[in-house]
């Protein structure tokens, strides 16, 4: 008989940034949850480096933010420096990436779980799932405590089955020495979970002191105010720069020299590493030609002497790593801190979830983060705000939340992983999101603030901001819709100035900024504004004036892919049955089973003439059932 104080609505396993997330939207949503975790003190741990954001990864930041999420605030908390990425590339994959203090940042969380209302945090490990009739009950943990609920979300991060690999010496860890959980990977197996073996690998770090930094590029913060949340106070951060050096032959003849005693190299790692970060072994010996490789020393916290060497993850011995370091520009009297190393976990494959990320095998349990095969902060952060709310919906009798991929990133990644799989850790990139100028960093909260609010997760205060926000922009984007700009010689002066050809006939003011040396700054010059309006308000609505025509073609293309998920795959479908699909896309689709033609033609495999044979299929279901209808009305 389990305790009426072991009773819960929802049950978050593992506090890490996916936990976190998860468990303050099912909390904020309004149902009683649970936070479990191995450690109180490493919850929102910054394992690898302490940063947020870059392409991609930060849009999935803005985009937990414009949930009503707290990843951006803790950022914003935390930040010591902070740039624009991509500015030359445009406003698709135009990013912020922060450089953060990785104690204030786990700080900012922690803080926050501990006030939240409806939230209880408490430092256990889970050992095994407590499941009846294919439904989850609750968890039993190590020191013999039973806690019962309605859902269970699991964000065990890096630690589930945990495996540290430091040359050929390994041993049970979590991340940074951390305490692994080694008893749930048996319990999901025993409830008919499939699990796989991933790897990733951070970088060692060194003391700050004993680095010269005076032969090195110096990369400092944007001098313009930045932040991440919808709601932060911009600033301009500084005292804490990057600093670039670079990989030489020595440093690589090190690396080929020590391969024999590489677990990537002599078989100790089962696990699959990250494509996308791969570590600077990998680098020399799948890029022979390549005579240097970038290496950029970060700080990571203002308070401790440590750098973390980005670009530098490496697994070899510890002397190895220390003459590898001492090769590097800079770095030849460095003192390392901390050994770089592997870690190997347990994940489970994704394509075993529903797009809301709970389990198809299992009713009310939900996984996020890395144990979905991903990597990184903002990934887990993103999966664990979508499972938390949808944990607490299900506890609430409600509709699940999907978003789809032309609603956001966060969209294409759940979308990916599911429909998809992964072999690999997964890494969110701008070029996997078919529909990127729809998805700008700048918009994600008129894309998914209305959800938030929704939900409850963003209060009036802070939508009162929004739509004041959304006001502006509309307001102004109307002055220049209707504002018409008459030839003169004042006018011609301006834009002569600007390098831009004369007027010789009346213009709208939106069309002339539609000009890509035209600035909105040098409109408002010619027609000038009554109003004094904030940058953020300025630089949306010329972009959007600006790639009018763009935004357009992909909004065409969106309406095409909603078409197809209009159609939807019933659930009874025995594709087993249609006939000429091929034996690939039939296995295939039998175990992602997919919810509409759509999410089928994303699944790996399946060919356009399956979907066109899925699609016979479903309309030759459709009018047979309309007929039974018919036939029936009719007696």
């Amino acid at each position: 008989m389990v305790p009426e104080e072991n009773k819960y609505d929802v049950i978050v396993v593992g506090a890490g940034h996916a936990g976190c997330e998860a468990a303050l939207a099912s909390s904020r949503i309004g149902v009683r949850t649970l936070l479990l975790n191995l450690y109180l003190d490493n919850m929102a741990l910054m394992a690898c480096n302490p940063s947020i954001g870059g392409p991609a990864k930060g849009h999935l930041t803005r985009e937990i933010d414009a949930l009503g999420g707290e990843q951006g605030k803790a950022a914003d908390a935390s930040t010591l420096h902070i740039r624009w990425l991509n500015t030359s590339k445009g406003p698709a994959v135009r990013a912020l990436r922060a450089q953060c203090d990785l104690y204030d940042y786990h700080h900012h969380y922690k803080i926050t779980c501990e006030k939240t209302p409806l939230l209880e945090l408490r430092q256990e490990e889970v050992v095994d799932l407590w499941v009846e009739d294919g439904k989850i009950r609750g968890v039993r943990t190590n020191i013999g405590s039973v806690y019962e609920a309605k859902a269970v979300i699991l964000t065990t991060g890096t630690y589930l089955g945990g495996k540290v690999h430091i040359g050929l010496t390994n041993f049970a860890s979590g991340p940074l020495g951390q305490i692994p959980a080694t008893k749930l990977t048996q319990s999901l197996r025993n409830v008919g979970l499939e699990v796989g073996r991933l790897k990733t690998g951070t970088t060692p770090r060194i003391h700050r002191d004993t680095v010269d930094f005076k032969g090195l590029m110096k990369q400092e913060s944007d001098r313009e105010p930045l932040c991440f949340s919808h709601w932060g106070e911009k600033r301009v951060y500084e005292g804490y720069a990057c600093y670039l050096t670079r990989s030489n032959e020595r440093t690589h003849e090190i690396i080929r020299r020590n391969l024999d005693r590489s677990p990537l190299f002599t078989g100790a790692i089962e696990g699959v590493g990250p494509r996308y970060c791969p570590s600077i072994e990998d680098k020399v010996v799948k890029f022979p030609d390549k005579d240097s490789h970038m290496v950029f020393l970060e700080p990571v916290s203002r308070d401790s002497v440590e750098i973390y060497m980005q670009n530098f993850t490496t697994s070899l011995p510890f002397d190895a790593q220390v003459e590898m370091v001492r090769s590097l520009p800079g770095c030849e009297k460095a003192w390392i801190m901390r050994p770089g190393y592997a870690i190997e976990y347990d994940y489970v494959p994704p394509t075993q979830l529903y797009p809301w990320l709970e389990t198809k095998k299992i009713r009310g349990l939900f996984c996020a983060g890395q144990i979905n095969g991903t990597s990184g902060y903002e990934e887990a952060g993103a999966q664990g705000i979508i499972a938390g709310i949808n944990a607490a919906l299900l506890v609430k009798g409600e509709e699940m939340v999907v978003l789809d991929r032309s609603q956001a990133y966060i969209g294409v990644l759940i979308d990916d992983l599911v429909t998809k799989g992964t072999n690999e850790p997964y890494r969110m990139l701008t070029s996997r999101c078919e529909f990127r100028l729809l998805l700008r960093h700048d918009n994600a909260d008129i894309r998914l603030s209305h959800i938030g609010r929704k939900l409850g997760l963003i209060d009036d205060e802070r939508w009162a901001v929004l739509t004041k926000r959304w006001k502006a922009m509309e307001e102004e984007r109307e002055r220049l819709e209707k504002t018409r700009i008459y030839p003169s010689e004042k006018v011609n002066e301006v834009l002569k100035e600007a390098g831009s050809s004369p007027l010789d006939e009346p213009i709208l003011a939106c069309e002339l900024l539609k000009r890509p040396e035209i600035t909105w700054e040098i409109i408002n010059k010619i027609v000038p504004s009554d109003k004094s309006l904030e940058k953020e308000v300025i630089d949306r609505v010329s972009l959007e004036i600006k790639y009018d025509g763009y935004i357009k073609r992909q909004l065409k293309q969106v309406e095409r892919m909603k078409n197809m998920e209009k159609v939807k795959i019933p659930e009874d479908m025995d594709y087993d049955q249609v006939p000429g699909l091929l034996n690939e896309s039939r296995q295939k689709l039998k175990k992602i089973k997919p919810q509409n033609l759509a999410q089928a033609s994303r699944v790996s495999g399946v060919t356009p003439a399956d979907i066109q044979i899925l699609w016979i299929e479903i309309e030759k279901r459709r009018r047979k059932r309309r007929q039974e209808d018919g036939d029936q009305a009719v007696s």
